[in-house]
């Protein structure tokens, strides 16, 4: 699937940067293929628009924020509300006769230190992680970097089983277990799925083992994995010891082949127990062996055919039904999956 060919996929919610990031002032960003530009104001309110200005096309985002929080384009001066309705022409003789010129709006909320952007009317609400509500969890933000992979690939990859024993041989996979202890059984519902599955890995090194607050061998992962359509998910991870650590990642569409990789975690430990230093280098590891597989592959996912038919294994199922789910959803809105490379 090529995100940006299915206008469907605008009706999500995507997560596009830390709130933290809106301190300075305006920040832009290219979500499915848009150019967007999204900013608070003063009183709190977000506002996320089109980075384009239609007087002659400069960037938004290059201009500033005004004394009521409107964003002023830095060419013209040409000023714009939070629905993208243009308000002040500063060139005309009444300066608020501005008719209906206007750039297209988006929805933009604030979630989990998050800001997340849907460029069409949400078919889904925003991902819920309990975590996030429970007592004695705390919240580390991890990753925001872009990958250039496709963003059903990286989704896929969070809930393949098999793949562990050998990308992940470095940390916590081991080649001698290349089978999985046990399939995960998915139970679909209406945003996504989910399933559970217990697996025995490695704790190598100190930084594992100071993490985990676990001693170096091996121990048992018991793991709930949530998928939310389109392309994020929640791992909770918990360890014979009560350390709870849930993983949350989102693999935002920027464009076919390019992905902005979020992840943030909640473990129910706290600062004193393990910094978020040492939280953040434990998985860095780890996804950095995602990583360097992962940009090696084709962003539309094709699947292996052989004998003129598709192949595939036990512990593909959870990607398997991930395909089918949103080829449902495609079919359901009158739109067809590409499977066309972008050059």
């Amino acid at each position: 699937m090529l995100p940006t060919r299915q206008p469907i996929l605008r009706r999500f919610w995507y997560p596009v940067f830390r709130a933290s990031h809106l301190d300075d002032g305006q920040k832009p960003f290219r979500l499915l293929g848009e150019d967007i530009v999204v900013w608070r104001k003063p009183d709190g309110t977000l506002a996320a628009i089109a980075d384009r200005c239609p007087h002659r096309s400069a960037k938004l985002s290059l201009g500033y924020l005004d004394e009521t929080g409107s964003l002023v384009c830095g060419y013209h001066g040409w000023t714009f509300d939070c629905s993208g309705k243009c308000v002040r022409i500063p060139q005309r003789e009444n300066p608020t006769a501005t008719g209906k010129i206007a750039v297209d709006g988006y929805r933009v909320a604030e979630r989990y230190g998050h800001i997340w952007v849907a460029l069409g009317e949400p078919l889904t609400p925003l991902p819920e992680i309990p975590e996030a509500n429970e007592a004695g969890f705390r919240r580390v933000d991890q990753f925001y970097e872009e990958w250039k992979i496709g963003a059903l690939r990286l989704m896929e990859n969070s809930f393949d089983v098999a793949h562990p024993a050998f990308v992940h041989r470095g940390t916590f996979g081991s080649t001698s277990r290349p089978l999985p202890e046990q399939m995960p059984i998915v139970t679909e519902h209406a945003n996504g799925f989910d399933y559970y599955v217990e697996s025995e890995v490695d704790v190598r090194g100190d930084d594992s083992a100071d993490a985990l607050k676990i001693a170096e061998g091996t121990t048992t992962r018991k793991r709930t994995n949530t998928w939310f359509m389109p392309f994020a998910r929640r791992l909770g991870i918990t360890y014979p010891n009560g350390l709870r650590h849930t993983i949350v990642t989102a693999a935002t569409p920027m464009e076919d082949a390019r992905t902005m990789v979020i992840q943030f975690c909640f473990r129910n430990d706290t600062e004193a127990d393990v910094s978020t230093e040492q939280v953040i280098a434990f998985d860095r590891k780890i996804v950095d062996e995602d990583k360097l597989v992962l940009e090696g592959c084709s962003p539309d996912v094709p699947l292996a055919v052989v004998d003129g038919e598709e192949f595939h294994m036990p512990s593909d199922k959870p990607g398997l039904v991930m395909r089918r789910r949103l080829r449902e959803l495609l079919e359901a809105h009158g739109e067809t999956e590409s499977r066309a490379v972008p050059a």
